[in-house]
């Protein structure tokens, strides 16, 4: 009778699904699966919100499919997830309101007031602007609220029953000075914890609902973009990563802090280097919005991919600005919007397709051009997430970008991220740069073609000028008027 495999329980929160995987010590996935959930968007208000109930529903059901998928011993759990991602519950980890996502732009005051009393920016401050628009704007949600947590310590809370604040390496902890004078209570903000180190162990009813043993380890997981980064074996500097998933991202590793306009810049999630990237808004929803609200939903993703793979580069002269719900890195403007702009009666599906594409990999090139500037020079880009599947999409960013694309062999890398941290909180490795060098490996490799670069250079040129020359006409579009009766 052949022993049962030791594995390592990854769970990934996204934006429009939960998924999870069971990885062995060796990075082998023995089991993965995945269950949809929805977000409320308004964006004229400025509201993105999710139900965080859904997400512990859909934790639960993806493990005990994947308990039923494979017969292996769980040697420890480890949940990333969206963020920053304001999630209130009570003491018993059970959401007072919805989540207010790392989309929602209800809080730009509060983050520009804690930015100039702390010092921080963006990512370092978490959840607390956020947490302070809801003390000011909702004070009986806030009187219910027990923690203010992000999306995978909220999670972290219902299968342990402890709540923590993760923090990544050098990242430093901004209560209480932030918060002096401030509405927001610090009892209200969980004590801090490394990522990597175990919580505790799996409380019983949690195990129940599972199916896994009680007392299972559960070590404190981080950011989904920093899981990817583990999960995509970024283990030198210029090491980069396109995170995939459904807002989009990019980020490199250095040897040091770099100041490059529209990036952050910030402690990695590995000791001794700095990540300086930046998060898009919707170039990953961009593909699903086409797919279905577009073109009807009859054709799978892939067969839209395969038709625009006939299509020349630079799509015959159409470009596509992928601003679905405003944009983050590098405008950083709430109010930008999509477009297509080039249309004539030559153009169809495929190459409505094909602009859509390109627009995900001109988005990272507008992110990466400063900071190569900047000095930082990138090796390669791994590619992530349900995008990575495609080689003529990875060849397409490889390409427009002039990085060479590395394909992971497991391309849900924030899964195989978090089952790293669960792998090293546990010991099974002696420490994060060797769980992330035994559990991950890189399949293939795409270089640019030189070929396509001319084209995609002049695409690139009108792709970062379109946005300021179409913001005055979005304002007219966007002023109030008479609503006219039908």
């Amino acid at each position: 009778m052949r022993p049962r495999p030791t594995a390592f329980l990854g769970v990934d929160i996204g934006s429009s699904e939960v998924r999870a995987g069971l990885i062995t010590t060796d990075g082998r996935p023995l089991a993965l699966a995945r269950r949809r959930h929805e977000m409320a968007v308004d964006a004229d208000l400025g509201i993105a919100e999710q139900d965080a109930e859904a997400w512990w529903a859909g934790l639960v059901s993806v493990v005990r499919a994947l308990l039923e998928e494979a017969d292996a011993d769980v040697a420890g759990i480890a949940v990333d997830g969206h963020g920053p991602t304001l999630t209130p519950v009570d003491r018993h980890g059970r959401p007072t309101r919805p989540a207010i996502t790392w989309l929602d732009g209800r809080a730009g005051h509060e983050l520009e007031e804690l930015s100039q009393i702390s010092g921080l920016r963006g990512w370092a401050l978490g959840v607390l602007p956020a947490a302070l628009w809801l003390e000011r704007h909702e004070p009986e949600a806030a009187k219910r609220t027990s923690w203010y947590l992000n999306s995978w310590e909220a999670l972290t809370l219902r299968l342990t029953g402890s709540a923590r604040t993760t923090l990544t390496p050098g990242q430093p902890w901004p209560v209480p000075d932030a918060l002096a004078g401030l509405e927001l209570p610090p009892a209200r903000l969980a004590p801090p914890i490394r990522a990597g180190e175990a919580v505790a162990g799996l409380a019983r009813d949690a195990a129940d609902l599972l199916g896994l043993p009680a007392g299972t380890p559960v070590v404190a997981g981080v950011v989904d973009a920093f899981a990817s980064f583990h999960g995509a074996r970024m283990l030198r500097a210029g090491d980069a990563v396109d995170v995939g998933g459904s807002a989009g991202g990019f980020g490199v590793y250095w040897d040091r802090p770099v100041t490059a306009a529209g990036s952050f810049t910030t402690p990695a999630p590995l000791p001794g280097h700095h990540v300086v990237g930046g998060a898009m808004a919707a170039t990953g929803r961009a593909v699903d919005w086409l797919r279905d609200d577009v073109l009807g939903g009859g054709r799978t993703t892939d067969e839209l991919i395969a038709q625009a793979a006939l299509i020349e580069p630079g799509a015959d002269g159409l470009v596509f600005l992928p601003y679905l719900a405003g944009e983050r890195s590098p405008i950083w403007d709430p109010d930008a919007r999509g477009a297509f702009v080039g249309l004539t009666l030559a153009h169809g599906s495929a190459h409505l397709t094909r602009a859509v594409l390109e627009a995900a990999a001109l988005a990272i090139r507008h992110i990466a051009e400063p900071i190569l500037q900047s000095g930082v020079r990138v090796s390669a880009m791994r590619v992530s997430g349900a995008a990575a599947r495609s080689d003529v999409w990875n060849q397409l960013k490889a390409d427009i970008t002039g990085f060479p694309v590395e394909v992971p062999r497991v391309v849900e890398t924030a899964i195989v991220g978090s089952a790293i941290l669960a792998a090293t909180g546990t010991g099974a490795h002696p420490d994060l740069p060797a769980a992330i060098a035994a559990m991950t490996a890189i399949e293939r490799r795409l270089e640019p073609n030189p070929e396509r670069r001319s084209v995609h250079d002049r695409s690139f040129r009108a792709y970062v000028t379109l946005h300021p020359a179409l913001a005055p006409i979005l304002r007219v579009l966007r002023a109030p008027v008479a609503r006219v009766a039908r």
